[in-house]
């Protein structure tokens, strides 16, 4: 039943994308809306149609008395708990509440949630895909683009949602039909204190499920089958290094589906997805559709049609023999690792942002085995140089495009060059495809060099 809105007191945190829809999705139902957020109206787009519907704006920092009268808080989830204004409204008893949790309580279409360290995105635009195959109305959103709050109302057969940790801190009944865990490495610890509450994190999206749920986990990730060992809801598993006696499993190059009597192979040659850490996503992707009856062969096709997402692992060019790979989006040492293990030495690896805390320690061996030139920039740079010291010729740059010029004159012939920083971007950029469109531009304005 939709909650009764009109009159309510709600502060909404946050004013990025999913913030501004949460703000016009409370205005539209009749409520009370301060949109709270800590920088200054010159820092913010999109504000003007919200101030002129009414909206009442908190900008400059969190004003605490707003927090305490409201009947709500809704935060976005960039938004800690501990912020001093929030944690004072849960401490005086206010209600708070992510966006993912306020747009379940009116979504009536069974959902998809896909959390992860690495590999949400991709898993999430198959699953969507592969249900729009099936001629399924599928909203396709969460951490992915699209606020969950703009599903509401629409007559959705499916939502696909990726959810990230940030997300599933303001949850309460939150319970969807299938909970993919995807993997588990170091990432985020800017924001949490160890590893272990960020597991705990991602192991909320299992809180509110039944026998009657599903849980879709990599068998092949021991932290994944640590932290769900105690899961209530049904599991059903993928792996991409052995046949699996039930589940989503790989033997001599295809992927095996074993299911209630019924075997289904899929050749891995046939998608357009390459590498490892991509065959796990199809993997994943698919369970949830078969498991609905979705026809095997229907669901592979559309899983072979996807070509993937910009930022993760994008050949932006091949240049006088040397292929270019932007994977922006790999934010954490987890992601980087995957991405090395999909190409052959000699690489050049771009990497360095903001730091997140993680340990770069994993890069170590891919360091020796795959990178020939290890080129830092950005805040993390000092730090990466003095932990990855050794493994690989390093050397440090000033910008991203002092990085693309010191590549190409590092890299030979049959090399290639890979940006996948291991660090967010917001030292130097606002997002990582920000990050990631500068570097496609510094690539495609490099010239090629005269024969001789």
């Amino acid at each position: 039943m939709t909650p009764d809105l009109r009159n309510k007191k709600i502060v909404v945190v946050g004013a990025g994308r999913t913030g501004l829809a949460l703000a016009g999705y409370f205005h539209e139902r009749g409520a009370e809306v301060i949109l709270s957020d800590r920088r200054p109206a010159a820092r913010i787009a999109g504000l003007e149609p919200l101030r002129q519907a009414g909206v009442a704006l908190d900008l400059g920092g969190h004003t605490a008395a707003y927090f305490g009268a409201a009947d709500l808080v809704a935060i976005s989830p960039g938004v800690p708990l501990s912020v001093p204004a929030v944690a004072g409204a849960i401490r005086l008893g206010v209600p708070v509440l992510g966006e993912v949790e306020v747009a379940f309580r009116e979504l009536s279409a069974p959902m998809v949630a896909i959390t992860g360290t690495n590999g949400k995105s991709t898993t999430t635009t198959l699953a969507g895909e592969i249900f729009q195959a099936w001629g399924r109305a599928v909203f396709v959103g969460g951490n992915l683009g699209t606020p969950l709050v703009e599903a509401v109302g629409g007559a959705w057969d499916w939502i696909v949602a990726e959810l990230s940790s940030f997300q599933l801190e303001g949850i309460e009944s939150f319970r969807p039909r299938y909970a993919m865990l995807l993997n588990i490495s170091d990432d985020h610890l800017d924001r949490y204190p160890d590893m272990a509450a960020y597991v705990a994190a991602k192991m909320r999206i299992f809180e509110n499920m039944t026998d009657s749920d599903v849980a879709v986990l990599n068998a092949d990730d021991p932290l994944v089958q640590e932290a769900a060992a105690a899961i209530r809801a049904r599991r059903v598993e993928f792996s991409s290094r052995r046949l699996l006696p039930a589940g989503m499993g790989f033997e001599g190059g295809e992927i095996v589906w074993r299911w209630g009597g019924e075997e289904h192979r899929f050749p891995a040659r046939e998608l357009r997805l390459r590498g490892a850490h991509n065959l796990e996503n199809v993997m994943a992707a698919l369970i949830p559709p078969l498991l609905e009856g979705c026809p095997a062969q229907l669901a592979w096709r559309a899983a072979c049609s996807c070509a993937g997402l910009p930022h993760r692992m994008e050949l932006v060019r091949e240049l006088d023999g040397v292929a270019w790979y932007n994977d922006s989006k790999g934010t954490n040492v987890g992601s980087v690792v995957k991405s090395l293990a999909g190409l052959a030495a000699p690489v050049t690896l771009i990497a360095g942002g903001k730091d997140k805390g993680s340990d770069y320690g994993p890069l170590a061996g891919p360091l020796r085995e795959k990178v020939a030139h290890l080129v830092l920039i950005g805040q993390a740079a000092e730090r990466m140089a003095r932990d990855l010291a050794g493994h690989t010729d390093t050397v440090r740059v000033e910008t991203l495009d002092d990085a693309v010029q010191r590549a190409r004159e590092l890299t030979p012939s049959g090399g290639s060059v890979l940006l996948s920083p291991a660090c967010s971007s917001f030292d130097m950029f606002a997002n990582f495809e920000e990050r990631g469109d500068a570097f496609c531009r510094a690539v495609n304005a490099l010239p090629q060099r005269e024969a001789v």
